[in-house]
Protein backbone atom coordinates (compact mmCIF):
# COMPACT_ATOMS: atom_id res chain seq x y z
CA UNK A 1 0.00 0.00 0.00
CA UNK A 2 2.74 2.32 0.77
CA UNK A 3 4.91 1.64 -2.38
CA UNK A 4 1.83 2.35 -4.26
CA UNK A 5 1.25 5.53 -2.85
CA UNK A 6 4.60 6.25 -3.60
CA UNK A 7 4.87 5.23 -7.64
CA UNK A 8 1.46 7.70 -7.43
CA UNK A 9 3.72 10.38 -6.25
CA UNK A 10 6.66 10.03 -8.45
CA UNK A 11 4.14 9.72 -11.48
CA UNK A 12 2.05 13.27 -10.31
CA UNK A 13 5.53 14.88 -10.09
CA UNK A 14 6.59 13.90 -13.47
CA UNK A 15 3.36 15.44 -15.12
CA UNK A 16 2.10 11.84 -15.89
CA UNK A 17 -2.02 11.43 -15.81
CA UNK A 18 -2.74 9.17 -12.56
CA UNK A 19 -6.60 8.35 -12.11
CA UNK A 20 -7.99 9.90 -9.30
CA UNK A 21 -5.73 12.69 -9.42
CA UNK A 22 -6.06 16.26 -11.20
CA UNK A 23 -4.04 16.66 -14.29
CA UNK A 24 -1.63 18.96 -13.83
CA UNK A 25 -1.87 22.57 -15.72
CA UNK A 26 0.66 23.68 -17.91
CA UNK A 27 0.77 27.26 -19.95
CA UNK A 28 -0.53 27.03 -23.51
CA UNK A 29 2.25 28.01 -25.50
CA UNK A 30 0.06 31.34 -27.48
CA UNK A 31 1.37 34.24 -29.25
CA UNK A 32 0.53 36.76 -26.48
CA UNK A 33 2.62 34.48 -23.63
CA UNK A 34 5.25 32.76 -26.02
CA UNK A 35 9.10 33.41 -25.90
CA UNK A 36 9.34 33.37 -29.02
CA UNK A 37 6.38 36.10 -30.17
CA UNK A 38 9.10 38.11 -32.15
CA UNK A 39 9.77 34.93 -34.50
CA UNK A 40 6.25 34.97 -35.17
CA UNK A 41 5.59 38.55 -35.88
CA UNK A 42 9.44 38.65 -37.61
CA UNK A 43 7.69 35.66 -40.29
CA UNK A 44 4.10 37.53 -40.22
CA UNK A 45 5.88 40.90 -41.76
CA UNK A 46 8.21 38.64 -43.66
CA UNK A 47 4.84 36.91 -45.15
CA UNK A 48 3.48 40.65 -45.95
CA UNK A 49 6.21 41.64 -47.91
CA UNK A 50 6.49 38.36 -49.91
CA UNK A 51 2.92 38.75 -51.20
CA UNK A 52 3.19 42.02 -51.69
CA UNK A 53 6.74 41.58 -54.01
CA UNK A 54 4.53 38.97 -55.20
CA UNK A 55 1.81 41.26 -56.28
CA UNK A 56 4.52 44.15 -57.75
CA UNK A 57 6.30 41.43 -59.80
CA UNK A 58 2.52 40.06 -61.20
CA UNK A 59 1.66 44.36 -61.67
CA UNK A 60 4.57 44.64 -63.55
CA UNK A 61 4.13 41.48 -65.74
CA UNK A 62 1.01 42.49 -66.61
CA UNK A 63 2.38 45.94 -67.79
CA UNK A 64 4.97 44.29 -69.92
CA UNK A 65 2.78 42.50 -71.72
CA UNK A 66 0.13 44.74 -72.33
CA UNK A 67 3.53 47.11 -73.47
CA UNK A 68 4.59 43.84 -75.53
CA UNK A 69 1.01 43.25 -77.42
CA UNK A 70 0.74 46.88 -78.33
CA UNK A 71 4.57 47.04 -79.66
CA UNK A 72 3.59 43.75 -81.72
CA UNK A 73 0.39 45.73 -83.11
CA UNK A 74 2.05 48.45 -84.25
CA UNK A 75 5.15 46.69 -86.34
CA UNK A 76 2.97 46.12 -88.92
CA UNK A 77 2.29 49.54 -89.74
CA UNK A 78 5.44 51.07 -88.98
CA UNK A 79 6.72 48.46 -91.64
CA UNK A 80 4.69 49.90 -93.75
CA UNK A 81 5.59 53.52 -93.21
CA UNK A 82 8.93 52.48 -93.99
CA UNK A 83 7.51 50.74 -97.52
CA UNK A 84 5.55 54.25 -97.83
CA UNK A 85 9.19 56.28 -97.35
CA UNK A 86 10.50 54.31 -99.71
CA UNK A 87 8.00 55.34 -102.04
CA UNK A 88 8.84 58.83 -101.12
CA UNK A 89 12.55 58.32 -101.91
CA UNK A 90 11.94 56.77 -105.46
CA UNK A 91 9.64 59.56 -106.59
CA UNK A 92 11.60 62.41 -105.62
CA UNK A 93 8.79 63.59 -103.17
CA UNK A 94 9.11 65.55 -100.09
CA UNK A 95 6.28 65.28 -97.18
CA UNK A 96 5.75 67.69 -93.94
CA UNK A 97 3.92 66.35 -90.99
CA UNK A 98 3.02 68.92 -88.28
CA UNK A 99 2.42 67.60 -84.96
CA UNK A 100 0.41 70.36 -82.74
CA UNK A 101 -1.84 70.01 -79.21
CA UNK A 102 -1.46 70.91 -75.82
CA UNK A 103 1.48 69.89 -73.93
CA UNK A 104 1.32 66.19 -72.83
CA UNK A 105 -1.09 65.69 -75.90
CA UNK A 106 1.17 62.81 -76.70
CA UNK A 107 2.86 64.35 -79.75
CA UNK A 108 6.39 63.17 -79.11
CA UNK A 109 5.54 59.74 -78.40
CA UNK A 110 3.47 59.35 -81.74
CA UNK A 111 6.89 61.02 -83.42
CA UNK A 112 9.23 57.98 -81.80
CA UNK A 113 6.90 55.29 -83.13
CA UNK A 114 6.13 56.77 -86.21
CA UNK A 115 10.35 56.88 -86.91
CA UNK A 116 11.41 54.25 -84.93
CA UNK A 117 12.27 51.72 -87.86
CA UNK A 118 12.42 54.40 -90.90
CA UNK A 119 15.77 55.11 -92.51
CA UNK A 120 17.05 57.49 -90.62
CA UNK A 121 18.73 59.47 -93.49
CA UNK A 122 15.55 60.33 -95.12
CA UNK A 123 13.84 61.71 -92.18
CA UNK A 124 14.29 64.42 -89.52
CA UNK A 125 12.50 66.09 -86.47
CA UNK A 126 12.50 69.19 -85.96
CA UNK A 127 11.28 71.36 -82.30
CA UNK A 128 11.69 74.40 -81.89
CA UNK A 129 11.78 76.06 -78.44
CA UNK A 130 10.65 79.52 -77.25
CA UNK A 131 11.06 82.55 -79.89
CA UNK A 132 14.11 83.96 -79.77
CA UNK A 133 14.75 87.83 -79.98
CA UNK A 134 17.20 88.14 -83.42
CA UNK A 135 14.12 86.24 -85.01
CA UNK A 136 11.90 88.96 -84.46
CA UNK A 137 13.33 91.25 -87.44
CA UNK A 138 13.23 88.15 -89.76
CA UNK A 139 10.51 86.63 -91.89
CA UNK A 140 8.60 84.49 -89.34
CA UNK A 141 8.32 81.27 -91.89
CA UNK A 142 12.57 81.83 -92.31
CA UNK A 143 13.41 79.33 -89.59
CA UNK A 144 11.15 76.59 -90.47
CA UNK A 145 11.98 77.19 -94.34
CA UNK A 146 15.55 76.57 -93.54
CA UNK A 147 14.85 72.99 -92.11
CA UNK A 148 12.57 72.15 -95.51
CA UNK A 149 13.00 68.62 -96.83
CA UNK A 150 14.83 67.86 -99.58
CA UNK A 151 13.83 65.12 -102.45
CA UNK A 152 12.57 61.84 -101.16
CA UNK A 153 12.96 63.09 -97.69
CA UNK A 154 10.10 63.12 -95.05
CA UNK A 155 10.11 66.01 -92.07
CA UNK A 156 8.60 65.83 -88.71
CA UNK A 157 7.73 69.28 -87.15
CA UNK A 158 7.45 68.66 -83.48
CA UNK A 159 5.15 72.12 -83.16
CA UNK A 160 5.83 73.90 -85.89
CA UNK A 161 4.93 77.63 -87.34
CA UNK A 162 1.26 77.61 -85.98
CA UNK A 163 3.02 77.81 -82.33
CA UNK A 164 2.10 80.94 -83.42
CA UNK A 165 -1.89 81.06 -83.66
CA UNK A 166 -1.46 78.42 -80.60
CA UNK A 167 1.02 79.09 -77.71
CA UNK A 168 2.37 82.88 -78.66
CA UNK A 169 -0.43 84.37 -78.35
CA UNK A 170 -1.16 82.51 -75.40
CA UNK A 171 2.00 83.05 -73.29
CA UNK A 172 2.39 86.69 -74.89
CA UNK A 173 5.11 86.02 -77.24
CA UNK A 174 3.74 87.74 -79.67
CA UNK A 175 2.09 90.64 -80.69
CA UNK A 176 -2.23 91.21 -81.61
CA UNK A 177 -0.96 92.45 -84.83
CA UNK A 178 1.49 89.68 -85.46
CA UNK A 179 -1.26 86.63 -84.48
CA UNK A 180 -3.65 88.38 -86.62
CA UNK A 181 -1.48 88.71 -89.79
CA UNK A 182 -0.07 84.98 -89.30
CA UNK A 183 -4.38 83.91 -89.34
CA UNK A 184 -4.90 85.71 -92.51
CA UNK A 185 -1.58 84.73 -94.41
CA UNK A 186 -0.82 81.31 -93.63
CA UNK A 187 -3.45 79.36 -96.02
CA UNK A 188 -1.05 81.36 -98.81
CA UNK A 189 1.99 80.03 -97.15
CA UNK A 190 0.79 76.86 -97.50
CA UNK A 191 -0.80 76.75 -100.78
CA UNK A 192 2.76 77.83 -102.56
CA UNK A 193 3.94 74.43 -100.28
CA UNK A 194 1.76 72.18 -102.57
CA UNK A 195 2.11 74.33 -105.52
CA UNK A 196 5.98 73.11 -105.08
CA UNK A 197 4.91 68.97 -104.54
CA UNK A 198 4.88 69.03 -100.96
CA UNK A 199 3.06 66.58 -99.14
CA UNK A 200 1.37 68.75 -95.71
CA UNK A 201 -0.19 66.64 -93.17
CA UNK A 202 -1.59 68.40 -90.30
CA UNK A 203 -1.77 66.92 -86.86
CA UNK A 204 -3.85 68.16 -83.65
CA UNK A 205 -3.53 66.08 -80.63
CA UNK A 206 -6.65 66.47 -78.54
CA UNK A 207 -5.87 65.08 -74.79
CA UNK A 208 -8.81 65.67 -71.58
CA UNK A 209 -7.92 68.17 -69.34
CA UNK A 210 -8.61 65.00 -66.18
CA UNK A 211 -5.85 63.09 -68.87
CA UNK A 212 -3.56 65.79 -69.62
CA UNK A 213 -3.35 66.84 -65.47
CA UNK A 214 -2.78 63.04 -64.82
CA UNK A 215 0.18 63.12 -67.15
CA UNK A 216 1.74 66.15 -65.52
CA UNK A 217 1.31 64.24 -62.23
CA UNK A 218 3.22 61.61 -63.66
CA UNK A 219 6.05 63.54 -64.99
CA UNK A 220 6.56 65.71 -61.98
CA UNK A 221 7.07 62.17 -59.78
CA UNK A 222 9.35 60.66 -62.38
CA UNK A 223 12.89 62.36 -62.67
CA UNK A 224 13.36 60.48 -66.43
CA UNK A 225 10.46 62.66 -67.57
CA UNK A 226 11.01 65.78 -65.90
CA UNK A 227 12.44 67.55 -68.94
CA UNK A 228 9.24 67.17 -70.36
CA UNK A 229 8.20 69.86 -67.87
CA UNK A 230 8.91 72.48 -69.91
CA UNK A 231 8.35 76.50 -69.19
CA UNK A 232 5.18 76.78 -71.17
CA UNK A 233 3.91 73.24 -70.14
CA UNK A 234 3.51 74.40 -67.04
CA UNK A 235 1.22 77.08 -67.18
CA UNK A 236 -0.68 75.36 -69.86
CA UNK A 237 -3.03 74.31 -66.93
CA UNK A 238 -3.87 78.06 -65.97
CA UNK A 239 -4.07 78.90 -69.86
CA UNK A 240 -6.25 75.84 -70.61
CA UNK A 241 -9.27 77.96 -71.46
CA UNK A 242 -6.87 80.47 -73.59
CA UNK A 243 -5.48 77.42 -75.55
CA UNK A 244 -9.10 76.11 -75.90
CA UNK A 245 -10.09 79.48 -77.68
CA UNK A 246 -6.81 79.53 -79.64
CA UNK A 247 -7.32 76.35 -81.16
CA UNK A 248 -10.80 77.39 -82.15
CA UNK A 249 -9.97 80.04 -84.18
CA UNK A 250 -6.55 78.30 -85.17
CA UNK A 251 -9.30 75.84 -86.80
CA UNK A 252 -11.41 78.62 -87.94
CA UNK A 253 -9.12 80.34 -90.44
CA UNK A 254 -6.42 77.37 -91.06
CA UNK A 255 -9.09 74.69 -91.72
CA UNK A 256 -9.81 74.22 -94.89
CA UNK A 257 -10.57 71.49 -98.03
CA UNK A 258 -6.77 71.95 -99.58
CA UNK A 259 -4.87 71.95 -96.29
CA UNK A 260 -7.17 70.20 -93.47
CA UNK A 261 -6.46 69.49 -89.90
CA UNK A 262 -6.97 66.23 -88.59
CA UNK A 263 -7.63 66.14 -85.02
CA UNK A 264 -6.43 62.39 -82.91
CA UNK A 265 -8.28 61.40 -80.02
CA UNK A 266 -5.00 61.22 -77.66
CA UNK A 267 -6.32 60.31 -74.44
CA UNK A 268 -5.26 56.27 -74.90
CA UNK A 269 -1.76 57.19 -76.19
CA UNK A 270 -1.66 54.13 -77.94
CA UNK A 271 -4.71 54.00 -79.76
CA UNK A 272 -3.69 57.70 -80.73
CA UNK A 273 -0.34 56.48 -82.41
CA UNK A 274 -1.91 53.20 -83.94
CA UNK A 275 -4.72 55.64 -85.95
CA UNK A 276 -2.42 58.70 -86.88
CA UNK A 277 0.12 55.87 -88.34
CA UNK A 278 -2.89 54.38 -90.04
CA UNK A 279 -3.76 57.94 -90.90
CA UNK A 280 -0.72 58.99 -92.21
CA UNK A 281 -0.66 55.88 -94.41
CA UNK A 282 -3.91 56.24 -96.21
CA UNK A 283 -2.70 59.85 -97.49
CA UNK A 284 -0.29 58.25 -99.27
CA UNK A 285 -0.52 56.21 -102.93
CA UNK A 286 1.97 53.59 -102.76
CA UNK A 287 2.06 49.80 -102.94
CA UNK A 288 1.22 48.46 -99.92
CA UNK A 289 3.18 45.71 -98.09
CA UNK A 290 0.48 43.41 -96.93
CA UNK A 291 -2.34 44.67 -99.25
CA UNK A 292 -4.74 43.73 -96.67
CA UNK A 293 -3.77 45.29 -93.93
CA UNK A 294 -6.67 48.05 -92.70
CA UNK A 295 -4.81 51.58 -93.07
CA UNK A 296 -8.07 53.64 -92.43
CA UNK A 297 -8.13 54.83 -88.95
CA UNK A 298 -10.95 54.72 -86.08
CA UNK A 299 -13.34 57.25 -86.75
CA UNK A 300 -13.83 58.22 -83.00
CA UNK A 301 -10.38 58.62 -82.57
CA UNK A 302 -9.21 60.22 -86.03
CA UNK A 303 -11.72 63.34 -86.18
CA UNK A 304 -11.90 65.83 -88.94
CA UNK A 305 -10.69 69.30 -88.01
CA UNK A 306 -14.52 70.97 -89.58
CA UNK A 307 -16.07 68.29 -87.24
CA UNK A 308 -13.69 69.66 -84.33
CA UNK A 309 -14.81 73.08 -84.74
CA UNK A 310 -18.66 72.52 -85.28
CA UNK A 311 -18.05 71.09 -81.54
CA UNK A 312 -15.85 74.21 -80.15
CA UNK A 313 -18.46 76.49 -81.83
CA UNK A 314 -21.41 74.51 -79.77
CA UNK A 315 -19.47 74.34 -76.08
CA UNK A 316 -18.44 78.11 -77.03
CA UNK A 317 -22.25 79.20 -77.83
CA UNK A 318 -23.11 77.00 -74.55
CA UNK A 319 -20.91 78.66 -72.46
CA UNK A 320 -22.00 82.13 -73.52
CA UNK A 321 -25.82 81.71 -73.00
CA UNK A 322 -25.19 80.08 -69.22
Amino acid sequence: MKARKQTRSNEAKQGVAVPGSAVPSRPVNTPENSSTTPDYHALLAEHAALKQRLQASDQEQQLALRKYRRGQELRPYQAELIRMQQCLERQGRKMIILFEGRGASGKGGTIRRITQYMNARRYRVVAFGKPREAERSQWFYQKYVREFPSAGEILLFDRSWYSRALIEPVFGFCSQTEYENFLRGVKGFEKDLRRQGIILIKLYFSVSKAEQARRYAQRRQDPLQSWKLEEADLDAEEYRDAFTEAKRRMLQHTHSYQSPWTIIRSDDKHLARLNAIKFILSQIDYEPLDPGLERFPDGNIVVSGATELERLEACRIRKLSS
